[in-house]
């Protein structure tokens, strides 16, 4: 046997700016001049999510104009190609080829760069694309809503759905730089805006207690979506993400451990039987929510943590419940299917994130049913009094 070691070393930049399209704005220019090669111009292929194209009618231009005027680095090689975004992207193949040939018509090489600018779901249609593309394209990722610029946009997964089941198919692969133009959080309808908020509080649980009182103090401003506290919020989740990456010593996710995807075992299958009518913010606070009052029950985290938890939770905007929890098939909760696909998706090793007390994480690796349907129970009975108090 003949046995080396390849040691690679990746850079991860995440840039934070205002108006990347400003021509006066360097960010995404010097990013590809501090790379190019030979005569010191690269090719660029733009990527853009059509509901952002839509929701702000004047981007194309902005962008047409930011090359033109930069045309002595970047090389825009067509008019930006506009491709559907959000979750049913990921649903499309044929996006994927469209990808493909696009990259293929113009000569895009590993030299050159594809930029994609859109929500989560759209980065990761284009990511993949791009990575499979010649083995790989260089990709600036620059995502247009909270969610994407606090959390998956700045992460290094690709993916889209197959088999009926959330990001079957994708890579790992390190952007070349993201993006994150906070301008875009302007253009968001609020539900959309408010889902990055649920990624921030997890994270803080997770691995910042400090974070997590931040977030806590400015719960109410979090709620009204005041900018200067989102936009801070978005900043600080991005780097706890960021750090995970780069120090967790598994950036690829050989093992099982999946701490970021505390609360995602219930919010991927809720997200997939909803048919993705209840968002991924949406979904994850529900998750957390029952993992949460999981672990009170197995006696793992004080209630009163617990409690306080929950609050901050409905106080930034979300439900803890959602009526698709209801569902059955064969007497049982369709819900509890998401244990084995997520025991699946990890590899054949089931490993739950659990929260023992705020910034801290323990992993474990069965769950109790009984526990689980007592947890459902109480967020059930919680949503029922709610609505009792709203229509009384």
């Amino acid at each position: 046997m003949i046995q080396r070691l390849i040691p690679v070393t990746y850079s991860h930049r995440v840039d934070f700016t205002h108006g990347a399209f400003d021509p006066k704005n360097h960010t995404l220019r010097d990013l590809v001049a501090d790379a190019c090669a030979l005569d010191g111009t690269a090719k660029v292929l733009v990527l853009l999510d059509g509901g952002v194209a839509e929701a702000d009618p004047k981007l194309l231009g902005r962008i047409s104009q930011y090359f033109a005027v930069h045309a002595d680095t970047l090389n825009l090689v067509t008019e930006p190609v506009l491709l559907p975004g959000g979750e049913g992207c990921k649903n499309d193949w044929s996006l994927v080829e469209k990808i493909w040939k696009a990259i293929e018509f113009f000569k895009i090489c590993r030299h050159s760069y594809v930029i994609a600018i859109g929500g989560g779901a759209f980065l990761d249609l284009a990511g993949f694309g791009a990575a499979t593309a010649h083995r790989g394209i260089r990709l600036i990722r620059m995502p247009t809503t909270t969610l994407s610029q606090g959390d998956g946009g700045v992460g290094v997964k690709n993916g889209v759905n197959y088999f009926g089941k959330k990001n079957w198919v994708g890579t790992f692969s390190v952007p070349f730089a993201v993006v994150n133009d906070l301008d875009f959080l302007s253009i968001l309808p609020p539900r959309a805006c408010r889902d990055g908020i649920i990624e921030a509080i997890k994270v803080s649980l997770i691995r910042d207690r400090a974070f997590y009182e931040f977030l806590r103090a400015n719960g109410s401003a979090l709620g009204r979506l005041e900018t200067r506290v989102l936009e801070m919020a978005i900043r600080r989740s991005a780097e706890n993400h960021v750090d995970h990456i780069a120090t967790s010593g598994d950036p690829f996710e050989y093992g099982s451990a999946r701490p970021l995807d505390f609360g995602h075992w219930v919010a991927h299958k809720l997200e997939q039987i909803s048919n993705f009518a209840v968002s991924h913010g949406e979904a994850v606070a529900v998750g957390m929510a029952v993992d949460l009052l999981y672990a009170v029950r197995i006696g793992l985290l004080p209630r009163k943590t617990a409690e306080e938890i929950l609050s901050l939770i409905e106080t930034v905007g979300f439900s803890l419940w959602s009526e698709e929890l209801d569902r059955e098939e064969r007497g049982r909760p369709v819900i509890l299917a998401g244990l084995e696909e997520f025991r699946e998706h990890l590899g054949g090793r089931l490993t739950i994130t659990l929260i023992p007390g705020i910034g801290k994480k323990l992993e474990v690796h069965e769950m109790d049913e009984s526990a689980i349907l007592g947890a459902l129970s109480e967020l059930k009975a919680r949503a029922t009094r709610a609505a009792a108090r709203v229509g009384g």
